[in-house]
């Protein structure tokens, strides 16, 4: 939480914590999920967020996706060998794309100066990593780019935002 000019600014990952209890979802921080290569795990009403992640922004990536999960799957969809379970999978990922990233995200990034993928990261509160995720998803979705009102998203070789005139 940051004031800035006597307002409290929530991070991303404070917002969605406070998107968690409106649904009564209860959040558990630094769970041990050792023995699996989870960052997370949504089940009945409870998202545990693993104790080896390193930061909010990274926190606020799993918890998003468990988000996701909460909105979208049905039943327990761990094992991942499945077509159904992995098709849910991706719906929970999709939510968490849309909602940290999205297309809009994207132009808000350019608007601000962004140049590069670290840049455009920080500005969303997002992991590079999970940044380069949402951009494969949209690739797959759109194709090498997209227009959004009057812009032009690419997707590939770079990340690159060009405003119609």
């Amino acid at each position: 939480m940051q004031l800035n000019n006597g307002v409290i600014i929530l991070t991303k990952y404070e917002f969605l914590l406070d998107e968690a209890c409106e649904k009564n979802i209860t959040v558990i921080e630094n769970y041990d999920l050792t023995g699996t290569q989870l960052k997370g795990l949504y089940g009945n009403n409870i998202i545990a967020i693993g104790n080896t992640t390193d930061s909010n922004t990274e926190r606020a990536c799993v918890l998003a996706e468990e988000l996701g999960h909460h909105y979208t799957a049905v039943g327990d969809i761990i094992d991942q060998s499945t077509v159904e379970n992995r098709k849910q999978e991706m719906r929970g990922r999709i939510v968490a794309y849309n909602k940290l990233v999205g297309l809009r995200g994207i132009i808000e990034a350019y608007l601000h100066h962004c140049q590069s993928l670290s840049e455009t990261a920080e500005y969303l509160g997002v992991t590079e990593e999970f940044l380069n995720d949402s951009l494969t998803y949209y690739t797959n979705k759109y194709g090498v780019c997209t227009q959004v009102d009057n812009y032009v998203i690419f997707f590939q070789p770079n990340i690159g935002v060009m405003e119609l005139i």
